[in-house]
């Protein structure tokens, strides 16, 4: 059985970044997976909602921007991929398996396995070359999210959450336009956060200019 885990948001001067885990089935249709940031935000959405249903277990986990400018964002992704990860563990709660209507706190959440705990033979693919600490065996894999279909369902969950959580920062704090760059170092971020100042989740750590 295998776990793939994967962040979004590691790039971005504002807001946290974001994790997942996700566990498949056998005959889960992949054809719907890829790397997140080859998909349309309307192809991960409709891949979010399969891998949702049909997953054998998956979660969803944050580091804060706090969090980010305390430990520096390597640390906070691999935090963020515990605690993906650790709500596998978790016992089933009521509304476990359900994708929030509207992500407004960066709490994890996800469908933890039925029956508690890690079960036998699990092994954890992870993006890139760093894995965080886990009650399994880990194997890194550069680009496993152009490869593995584990990883490349991670990919669109992590995605999906983070911009769906920037969205609502942009109700919050609509003159940084989080709604349409989510965080990015693009140019319009860069002039807003010179314009206006720093908003209240400024990633500080990182350079605006």
């Amino acid at each position: 059985m295998l776990c793939g885990i994967d962040e979004a948001g590691r790039g971005p001067l504002a807001g946290p970044v974001c994790a997942s885990a996700v566990i498949l089935p056998d005959g889960f249709p992949v054809s719907l997976l890829d790397d997140s940031k080859k998909l349309s935000a309307g192809q991960r959405e409709k891949a979010c909602a399969v891998i949702v249903e049909k997953a054998i277990a998956w979660g969803v986990g944050w580091a804060t921007h706090v969090e980010i400018d305390s430990v520096n964002i390597l640390r906070a992704s691999l935090l963020a991929m515990r605690r993906a990860f650790e709500y596998l563990l978790t016992s089933p709660s009521a509304g476990a398996g359900q994708w929030p209507a509207r992500l407004e706190k960066e709490t994890p959440f996800g469908l933890p396995f039925p029956q508690g705990g890690v079960p036998p033979g699990l092994e954890a693919v992870i993006d890139g070359i760093h894995a965080p600490e886990l009650p399994v065996p880990c194997r890194t894999l550069v680009k496993a999210d152009a490869t593995v279909h584990e990883v490349m369902a991670a990919s669109i969950l992590a995605k999906t959450a983070r911009d769906q959580i920037m969205a609502h920062y942009s109700e919050l704090y609509p003159q940084y336009g989080y709604d349409r760059h989510k965080g990015y170092p693009t140019a319009e971020h860069r002039k807003l956060v010179l314009q206006f100042g720093p908003s209240p989740i400024q990633r500080k750590s990182f350079r605006v200019t």
